[in-house]
């Protein structure tokens, strides 16, 4: 009879084994699988917008779009009366930065052109709504 609890004592130790054998590899699969889809996810940079006008001022953003205008549900809010209250957008689509004039009154330019369909921003361009200008940063070109 000892034969037989010693057998099953053994079995019983073997199924514990693997059961903890299955129970790490499971972890280690779901631990890769979520590193995996944290480093495949795409990275939304912030932008930066420093006013050219005395004084300079910045102003960090980041969330995926920005609207511009006059219009004080405006996450950049101008108080000036060459902005329309939605005059343009900038948004993050593709990995890239991208500037868009939403019909405004006294146009958007971008580097001294005029925008007249989206266009893709770099770090260093000059945007300017109606008659206020600003410099634009995107520090994560910048390796900032």
């Amino acid at each position: 009879m000892s034969a037989t609890i010693l057998l099953a004592l053994r079995i019983i130790l073997i199924a514990i084994l693997f059961g903890f054998i299955g129970w790490a590899f499971w972890l280690l699969w779901r631990d890769l699988r979520m590193q995996s889809a944290t480093l495949t996810r795409p990275r939304l940079p912030s932008i930066q917008l420093t006013s050219i006008d005395a004084p300079p001022q910045a102003k960090l953003f980041t969330r995926p779009q920005v609207l511009v205008g006059r219009d004080p549900a405006a996450e950049l809010y101008l108080e000036d009366k060459t902005i329309s209250a939605r005059h343009a957008r900038l948004y993050f689509e593709d990995t890239q930065w991208w500037v868009e004039d939403l019909g405004s009154t006294n146009g958007t330019l971008l580097n001294q052109e005029p925008v007249l369909e989206p266009v893709v921003l770099a770090s260093g361009d000059r945007l300017q709504f109606g008659q206020v200008a600003f410099t634009l940063m995107i520090p994560d070109q910048n390796g900032a």
